[in-house]
């Protein structure tokens, strides 16, 4: 199989991430993440193993559903102390020459106005390397604090996201016209006035009626992500996201995702290959097998187990303190993230999960899988998991942070490289043009691009999914 495969680095401006505990192991740095030389330092390797982007994830909130308080996630820093993920990237990206970055940010939180001008802002100074993951929000405690009474409903959250995206894509898209920016010094024209539109945008959530304050930036658009995994969230994936972000724990689960989104861009009349699917991953990686399954064993005398009970619970919605550490787990439907209650249920259907596995299997990596091995070993389970689910990729999270991802560059790439399913140079240009190979912008049928003339647009403003 010649098929080439993406990878991303996973990480969050906080102290352990998906490996509750571990921050404990004395080679472990990420409790250096208020420094920017840990940042930059870190891109660096990326960059050097040709990794195509740093994908930092973000929560605004405390993940305090487990015992009800927020006790266990700041004893456990399970995501918490958590700083802004934005302010790491122009740093990173002035040092690096080609490593994407994506931000997560959430649409609940912020408005979509003075959001997307951060957002041009970033692809300016990022010289378009920056990428958006579109998230709507899960914990109830983010919401609180921002004054609202109580986190929005599951599928409420899509309504409001679609009304969201339509004002980005008016602002970024089709405020400003090709050509409207001249700085013609001898007739002291910046800016042609007719060529700068108000978005007149009157939505279901949002009324937007100026122009963006932001000139085009090299990508207008940043690189679309997204997360979602429930039936709501995977066809608003199909309608805008580029790339994918799923923690799908076996090949079967996975193979179904993949599927389900790839139909859904079918739907919404885009390619359904022009959506790149990454999984979450969790690779340990050592010379030989053997060396692999020490440090592996090492690594999990590190796992907090109130820790990773913290961390489902607040992406469960449910309170996993309630239960016995032999107690089997039980579907329950909630507001969080849906897709996560649903998944041990969906690993192995014969199976009966107590809460002591589910986590076990969290420890280290969070939901998505784990492979232990040496070079070959890991690139074998890799290619064979793409070939078997047709996922582009992967989000590799660590477990000792920087020496995952030091062993992915250092042992795993030059595997993959050599059975010529890996890069060995960067493609020129923007995030986008790396990633797929076209041009610095959205292309058609994306619905990013019906926003680009205004004047001919015809309402509703919501897109239509």
């Amino acid at each position: 199989m010649t098929r080439e495969i993406r990878l991303n680095a996973f990480d969050m401006n906080c102290v352990g991430h998906q490996s509750p505990g571990l921050w404990r192991h004395p080679r472990d740095k990420s409790a250096n993440y208020k420094d920017l030389d840990y940042w930059v330092n870190l891109a660096k390797t990326l960059e050097r193993g040709k990794i195509d982007g740093l994908f930092i994830a973000d929560v605004l909130g405390v993940y305090d559903v487990y015992g009800g308080n927020t006790e266990s996630a700041l004893r456990n820093s399970a995501q918490v102390p958590v700083n802004d993920p934005l302010q790491l990237i122009p740093t990173m990206a002035h040092l690096t020459e080609n490593l994407g970055f994506g931000l997560t940010a959430s649409l609940s939180f912020e408005h979509p106005y003075t959001f997307a001008r951060r957002l041009s802002t970033l692809d300016h100074l990022t010289k378009g390397r920056v990428g958006w993951n579109i998230v709507t929000s899960y914990l109830n405690s983010g919401a609180l604090n921002i004054g609202m009474p109580a986190q929005t409903r599951h599928d409420d959250r899509y309504d409001l996201a679609e009304d969201y995206l339509a004002v980005c894509y008016k602002l970024w898209e089709g405020s400003w016209e090709e050509g409207a920016v001249v700085r013609d010094r001898e007739a002291g024209i910046f800016t042609h006035p007719d060529k700068v539109h108000p978005i007149r945008h009157d939505g279901p959530f949002f009324k937007v009626p100026g122009i963006h304050l932001s000139e085009p930036s090299p990508q207008r658009t940043p690189v679309l992500y997204q997360a979602g995994a429930s039936s709501r969230g995977k066809d608003f994936a199909g309608a805008n996201a580029e790339c994918v972000f799923v923690a799908a724990p076996s090949k079967a689960v996975l193979k179904k995702y993949v599927s389900n989104v790839r139909e859904a861009a079918a739907r919404a009349g885009r390619n359904p290959r022009d959506v790149l699917v990454f999984n979450l991953q969790t690779v340990i990686v050592g010379e030989t097998d053997a060396e692999a399954k020490r440090k592996f064993d090492e690594y999990r005398r590190y796992v907090s187990y109130e820790g990773a009970l913290t961390l489902i619970s607040g992406w469960t919605g449910i309170d996993f303190s309630q239960f016995q550490p032999d107690e089997v787990l039980r579907h329950r439907k909630t507001d969080a993230v849906q897709s996560a209650v649903e998944t041990f249920t969906t690993i192995d259907p014969g199976k009966e999960w107590t809460v002591r596995e589910m986590a076990e299997w969290v420890g280290i990596g969070g939901f998505g899988p784990l492979f232990v091995g040496s070079p070959e070993t890991v690139a074998d389970l890799l290619q064979e998991w793409v070939e078997d689910t047709d996922v582009d990729g992967f989000n590799l999270a660590y477990a000792v942070t920087p020496e995952t991802f030091e062993d992915v560059v250092d042992l795993l790439v030059p595997e993959l490289q050599k059975r010529g399913v890996f890069k060995t140079e960067y493609r020129p240009g923007t995030l986008r043009e790396k990633l797929f190979g076209k041009g610095p912008r959205l292309a058609a049928p994306h619905p990013g691009t019906r926003y680009r003339d205004l004047a001919a647009l015809a309402e509703p403003a919501v897109l239509n999914l």
